[in-house]
Protein backbone atom coordinates (compact mmCIF):
# COMPACT_ATOMS: atom_id res chain seq x y z
CA UNK A 1 0.00 0.00 0.00
CA UNK A 2 1.28 3.40 -0.94
CA UNK A 3 1.91 5.81 1.96
CA UNK A 4 0.28 9.19 2.20
CA UNK A 5 2.43 12.17 1.36
CA UNK A 6 3.10 14.18 4.50
CA UNK A 7 2.33 17.83 3.95
CA UNK A 8 4.64 20.41 5.48
CA UNK A 9 3.19 23.49 7.16
CA UNK A 10 5.35 26.49 8.07
CA UNK A 11 3.78 28.79 10.66
CA UNK A 12 5.30 32.20 11.29
CA UNK A 13 3.70 34.30 13.99
CA UNK A 14 4.14 37.78 15.40
CA UNK A 15 2.94 38.16 18.96
CA UNK A 16 3.11 41.24 21.14
CA UNK A 17 0.88 40.10 24.01
CA UNK A 18 1.00 36.33 23.54
CA UNK A 19 -2.41 36.11 21.85
CA UNK A 20 -1.00 35.30 18.42
CA UNK A 21 1.48 32.82 19.83
CA UNK A 22 -1.51 31.07 21.45
CA UNK A 23 -3.31 31.06 18.07
CA UNK A 24 -0.18 29.60 16.42
CA UNK A 25 0.09 26.89 19.10
CA UNK A 26 -3.57 25.90 18.69
CA UNK A 27 -3.33 25.79 14.91
CA UNK A 28 -0.07 23.85 15.01
CA UNK A 29 -1.61 21.24 17.32
CA UNK A 30 -4.66 20.93 15.04
CA UNK A 31 -2.49 20.48 11.94
CA UNK A 32 -0.32 17.88 13.67
CA UNK A 33 -3.49 15.98 14.59
CA UNK A 34 -4.29 15.91 10.84
CA UNK A 35 -0.85 14.50 10.08
CA UNK A 36 0.95 17.64 8.93
CA UNK A 37 4.63 18.06 9.64
CA UNK A 38 4.78 21.52 11.22
CA UNK A 39 7.44 24.08 11.93
CA UNK A 40 6.63 27.22 13.86
CA UNK A 41 8.73 30.37 14.35
CA UNK A 42 8.45 33.82 15.83
CA UNK A 43 8.71 36.43 13.06
CA UNK A 44 11.82 37.85 14.76
CA UNK A 45 13.66 34.58 14.08
CA UNK A 46 12.17 33.69 10.70
CA UNK A 47 12.98 34.42 7.10
CA UNK A 48 10.23 34.44 4.46
CA UNK A 49 12.34 32.11 2.29
CA UNK A 50 11.54 29.33 4.81
CA UNK A 51 8.11 29.16 3.17
CA UNK A 52 9.76 27.81 0.00
CA UNK A 53 10.20 24.41 1.72
CA UNK A 54 6.56 24.21 2.86
CA UNK A 55 3.36 23.06 1.18
CA UNK A 56 1.27 25.31 3.42
CA UNK A 57 2.46 28.80 4.39
CA UNK A 58 0.74 30.35 7.40
CA UNK A 59 1.24 33.81 8.84
CA UNK A 60 -0.34 34.90 12.12
CA UNK A 61 -0.01 38.53 13.12
CA UNK A 62 -1.33 41.19 15.39
CA UNK A 63 -2.37 44.62 14.22
CA UNK A 64 -1.09 47.35 16.46
CA UNK A 65 -3.08 50.56 16.70
CA UNK A 66 -4.06 51.91 13.31
CA UNK A 67 -2.31 49.23 11.29
CA UNK A 68 1.25 50.50 11.28
CA UNK A 69 3.59 47.54 10.99
CA UNK A 70 6.30 47.18 13.60
CA UNK A 71 9.87 46.80 12.30
CA UNK A 72 9.78 42.98 12.63
CA UNK A 73 6.57 42.78 10.61
CA UNK A 74 7.73 45.27 7.98
CA UNK A 75 11.02 43.41 7.49
CA UNK A 76 9.24 40.08 7.01
CA UNK A 77 6.66 41.70 4.72
CA UNK A 78 9.45 43.10 2.54
CA UNK A 79 11.14 39.66 2.40
CA UNK A 80 7.85 38.01 1.44
CA UNK A 81 7.38 40.32 -1.53
CA UNK A 82 10.64 39.01 -3.04
CA UNK A 83 9.89 35.27 -3.12
CA UNK A 84 7.96 33.03 -5.50
CA UNK A 85 5.31 30.90 -3.80
CA UNK A 86 3.56 29.56 -6.91
CA UNK A 87 2.11 26.15 -6.14
CA UNK A 88 1.99 26.83 -2.39
CA UNK A 89 -1.12 27.16 -0.27
CA UNK A 90 -1.43 29.89 2.32
CA UNK A 91 -3.57 31.06 5.21
CA UNK A 92 -3.48 34.16 7.38
CA UNK A 93 -4.82 34.76 10.87
CA UNK A 94 -4.40 37.30 13.56
CA UNK A 95 -5.67 39.41 16.37
CA UNK A 96 -6.58 43.03 16.74
CA UNK A 97 -8.70 45.44 18.72
CA UNK A 98 -12.09 46.46 17.32
CA UNK A 99 -11.80 49.88 18.98
CA UNK A 100 -9.56 50.76 15.99
CA UNK A 101 -12.55 50.35 13.65
CA UNK A 102 -11.53 50.04 10.00
CA UNK A 103 -7.97 49.16 11.07
CA UNK A 104 -9.11 46.01 12.92
CA UNK A 105 -6.72 43.22 11.89
CA UNK A 106 -5.44 45.35 9.00
CA UNK A 107 -2.04 43.61 8.98
CA UNK A 108 -3.75 40.23 8.48
CA UNK A 109 -5.21 41.54 5.22
CA UNK A 110 -1.91 43.21 4.23
CA UNK A 111 -0.21 39.82 4.45
CA UNK A 112 -3.09 38.13 2.62
CA UNK A 113 -2.46 40.48 -0.34
CA UNK A 114 1.30 39.90 -0.16
CA UNK A 115 0.89 36.11 -0.33
CA UNK A 116 -1.40 36.45 -3.35
CA UNK A 117 1.19 38.63 -5.09
CA UNK A 118 3.77 35.86 -4.46
CA UNK A 119 1.56 33.42 -6.36
CA UNK A 120 0.34 31.42 -3.37
CA UNK A 121 -3.25 30.14 -3.32
CA UNK A 122 -5.45 31.07 -0.39
CA UNK A 123 -6.77 27.89 1.19
CA UNK A 124 -9.14 29.29 3.83
CA UNK A 125 -10.62 32.67 4.65
CA UNK A 126 -8.61 34.86 7.03
CA UNK A 127 -9.36 34.26 10.70
CA UNK A 128 -9.54 37.50 12.67
CA UNK A 129 -9.80 37.50 16.44
CA UNK A 130 -10.41 40.32 18.87
CA UNK A 131 -7.68 40.25 21.49
CA UNK A 132 -7.29 36.82 23.16
CA UNK A 133 -9.01 33.82 21.57
CA UNK A 134 -12.22 32.74 23.31
CA UNK A 135 -14.16 29.50 22.76
CA UNK A 136 -15.83 30.81 19.58
CA UNK A 137 -12.43 31.87 18.20
CA UNK A 138 -10.92 28.47 19.04
CA UNK A 139 -13.74 26.90 17.02
CA UNK A 140 -12.82 29.19 14.09
CA UNK A 141 -9.16 28.10 14.32
CA UNK A 142 -10.20 24.43 14.47
CA UNK A 143 -12.51 24.91 11.45
CA UNK A 144 -9.74 26.63 9.46
CA UNK A 145 -7.37 23.73 10.22
CA UNK A 146 -10.05 21.28 9.09
CA UNK A 147 -10.46 23.19 5.80
CA UNK A 148 -6.69 23.25 5.27
CA UNK A 149 -6.55 19.49 5.79
CA UNK A 150 -9.51 18.77 3.50
CA UNK A 151 -8.12 20.91 0.69
CA UNK A 152 -4.56 19.58 0.91
CA UNK A 153 -5.09 15.98 2.00
CA UNK A 154 -8.45 15.28 0.42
Amino acid sequence: MKGRVIMKAKIVYASLTGNDEDIADMLEEDLQDYGFETDSSDVSFADASEYEDADLCIFITYTYGEGTMTDDLADFYDQLKDIDLNGKAFAVMGSGDKTYGEHFCENVFDFEKAFKKCGAKEITAPVTIENAPDDDDIALIDQAAKEMNEKLNG
